[in-house]
């Protein structure tokens, strides 16, 4: 398996470019099951769980075509489907696959798709999900390891109340609702970004959504749905993994391609705890502004709070801050899997139950990590931008999921940092 390899203790300095939102592209790609035209998606990124997406949706039958500059566009025309199936093999290297299962059932009334395996930073159940479609009329059996789920007569619009607020389950009921017959109403639902773009595209789809951004979702069931362009919008997490990077190293780097309304709650934390932020015409300019930084107290929530995706970034760029953070995660039950490593590099963390409290310790040291999920391995590369010495990172195709050209983009502002490919 491939590893990387930093050298730490330079500022970074220059420009990131930020690609499409993979969060935002995993249900926008499910949505072309909903319509026999073609559906033109924008703004795509080079990322594995994308890859591994388009795969699961060529098995069902869809015709997929690559275009425009760096093939960032794709062309999704689910005409004639020859599978309702999500089979385990496909499903069980990425969660999100499950976003396929509501779909399927509005279009094609029927649908069996594996139940997704455990994960690293927690159980994260789909049974929201499964809740959610026998509201609006499904027969939903578990059999297998499989959901099969069933509607020969169509769904019914209802009223559904989310008892916590889930954001794959607000995206397949929202998805399934748009081909419901009659009005279905989401309340608690999920106020992500990446919800307000899959909505904004439902609607250029001939979806008739009311309450896009709030937690009140109106879809008013149509009959069909016809083919559409969409541009992805900007990842809020790659962007706030670059504004961190910025901070921790005391450089100033320029991310172009994204917007700061996007990440209002990272901003806020960030200003507080000295880091200079400003939206400009191309993105955003991020840089420290004196001496090290402040440690600030952090809660995730969902959004418009601070993101879960962000928590064990800030968590590494706070090791070194002055003083002491607290960070509470109320997410995610296993996601303080990237302390101990965090811990080997020299960083001070006491963690209880769902709080990590961080003492700032002067300086990091290079030390040979291990990646456990996708955000604590870009965590530890925060940390191996700062430290002293060699940092090597083992069990780097985390990554790979969700940031693209990571190294190239590190590189480019100045960081030595480089790919070793094949080590055991």
């Amino acid at each position: 398996m491939d590893k990387i390899l930093i050298r730490g203790g330079l500022p970074l300095v220059g420009t990131v470019p930020i690609g499409g939102a993979k969060n935002a592209a995993l249900p926008l790609l499910a949505a072309s099951l909903l319509t026999a035209d073609t559906l033109v998606l924008a703004n795509l990124p080079h990322l594995a769980d994308i890859a591994t997406m388009a795969n699961l949706l060529v098995q069902h039958g869809v015709a997929i075509e690559r275009s425009g500059a760096e093939g960032r566009v794709l062309e999704l025309c689910a005409r004639h489907l020859t599978s309702t199936t999500a089979p385990y093999d496909l499903v069980r290297k990425m969660r999100a696959s499950v976003l396929v299962l509501g779909p399927l059932v509005a279009r094609c009334g029927r649908a069996r798709v594996s139940l997704p395996g455990g994960c690293a930073i927690g159980t994260r159940p789909v049974d929201l999900h499964i809740k959610g479609l026998q509201r609006l009329g499904a027969e939903i059996e578990l059999r297998e390891g499989y959901i099969e789920a069933r509607a020969p007569r169509g769904l019914k619009g209802a009223e559904i109340v989310f008892p916590s607020v889930s954001v794959g389950a607000t995206e397949n009921l929202l998805m399934a609702a748009a081909l419901a017959d009659g009005e279905t109403v989401l309340i608690n639902a999920a106020r992500e970004p990446e919800i307000g773009d899959l909505a904004a595209c439902l609607v250029a789809m001939g979806a008739r959504i009311d309450g896009i951004g709030s937690d009140r979702l109106s879809i008013r069931g149509v009959p069909e749905l016809h083919g559409a362009t969409h541009t992805v919008i900007p990842d809020r997490i790659e962007t706030g993994t670059y504004m961190m990077a910025a901070a921790g190293t005391g450089g100033e780097i320029l991310l172009t391609g994204t917007r700061l309304d996007l990440v209002e709650a990272v901003a806020r934390s960030l200003e507080t705890a000295g880091v200079a932020i400003s939206e400009t015409a191309d993105g955003i300019a991020v840089r420290r502004r004196n001496g090290r930084l402040t440690g600030v107290d952090i809660m995730t929530e969902p959004y418009p709070g601070f993101p879960t995706d962000l928590q064990a970034q800030v968590m590494a760029l706070m090791a070194t801050a002055k003083g002491a953070a607290m960070i509470t995660e109320t997410i995610f039950e296993n996601r303080f899997m990237h302390v101990p490593e965090l811990m080997r590099m020299g960083a001070n963390i006491n963690v209880h139950q769902a709080s990590a409290l961080v003492r700032g310790v002067p300086r990091l040291t290079g030390a040979p990590v291990m990646a456990t999920d996708l955000r604590a391995s870009v965590s530890l590369v925060l940390a191996g931008l700062v430290a002293e010495g060699e940092t090597v990172i083992n069990r780097v195709y985390h990554l790979d999921r969700g940031y693209e050209r990571l190294e190239d983009k590190l590189a480019s502002c100045g960081a030595r940092i480089e790919r070793l490919r094949g080590g055991a």
